[in-house]
């Protein structure tokens, strides 16, 4: 496979953009061989996967920097790892690369790569090239986790709490600003704006592994995402009171913009974590939000009753799941 265009090829992407994220580990061959290995080390830990991939003018616009891109591709995969109570490793990354790719523009895509490894402490394992009509990156990140602890998005008890992390609905509100559906003032705006573009995965997963029943990522919506977490035996209720929403959103909420709490919270692309666990370890859990400077907040409770029920006026019917393929 040759790139002709720009004067690339996968020789010098491998070698000038892509060598300095393998982080010299043995396992990689300095990507000179066909394959990698993986090696824990340590026993006591087994390895968990997760895959995903985004693609032009579905889940970013073609003039979205090559900066995002990186930071969406790494987060969509890392909140998934983090929400399996589990350590990043490594990754393995394939470009499906179209004619305009520059090498300005795989500078900085692999520049934000490599701060993003920095700051979360996984390298990458290998991948492949392949040139494309238009721009899709796809990406299968690996982690660590205690061999005997297993966290599934659908066991808990009756009564259990409902915990989320961060703000709903924030992502939303940039993409729509972004769509020139609604709009406030520039400081604002771009605040949105930057909450699309930029997404950052919720680390605390792991750090409360041990006290959790259940976990999942919000990345398909409040709603969505707890739906599929109900199993068949119990529902939810939820305090629409304590949904944790930002003073910016609120004001965007109160501006003439046609836009109501129920647009949110099937929002897409927030990443925070839906966390349900028992009463008896709420403290536990945010004493250790509190300690890592993240915000969390109880919104509810598991229930008798099947499906999810809102303690206002709320009505679950109006609100439709978010769907990557709608």
């Amino acid at each position: 496979m040759k790139f002709i265009k720009n004067n690339l090829s996968e020789k010098l992407i491998i070698n000038k953009y892509l060598k300095k994220l393998n982080c010299k580990n043995k396992g990689t061959f300095n990507f000179e061989n066909d394959g990698a290995y993986l090696d824990l080390k340590n026993k006591n830990y087994k390895l968990t996967v997760t895959t995903d991939n985004i693609s032009e003018n579905i889940d970013f616009f073609s003039n979205d920097t090559p900066k995002s891109i990186a930071q969406k591709i790494t987060t969509v995969n890392l909140s998934d790892i983090f929400a399996m109570g589990a350590t990043p490793h490594s990754y393995l990354l394939n470009l499906y690369l179209p004619n305009h790719i520059n090498e300005n523009w795989l500078n900085s895509f692999s520049n934000q790569l490599k701060r993003i490894q920095h700051k979360y402490g996984f390298y990458l394992l290998g991948g492949d090239l392949s040139k494309s009509n238009k721009l899709i990156v796809s990406s299968t990140f690996f982690g660590f986790i205690k061999k005997k602890l297993e966290i599934f998005q659908n066991k808990f008890n009756l009564h259990d709490d409902i915990l989320i992390t961060g703000n709903i609905g924030e992502s939303k509100i940039g993409l729509e600003i972004l769509k020139k559906k609604i709009s406030s003032n520039i400081n604002l705006n771009q605040y949105f704006i930057n909450k699309y573009l930029y997404p950052i995965p919720c680390k605390l997963g792991p750090l409360i592994a041990n006290h959790v029943n259940s976990m999942k990522d919000i990345s398909d919506g409040l709603i969505g995402d707890l739906t599929d977490m109900l199993n068949s035996k119990y529902g939810a209720l939820i305090n629409v009171n304590k949904i944790p929403l930002s003073f910016k959103t609120k004001k965007i909420l109160n501006d003439k913009n046609n836009f109501r709490l129920e647009n949110l919270l099937n929002a897409g692309d927030d990443y925070g974590l839906i966390i349900i666990s028992s009463q008896k370890n709420r403290n536990k859990i945010f004493n250790i939000a509190n300690k890592n400077n993240i915000n969390i907040a109880l919104i509810g409770k598991i229930i008798s009753e099947k499906g999810i029920h809102f303690d206002s006026h709320l009505d679950l019917k109006n609100i439709e799941k978010f769907d990557h393929f709608s």
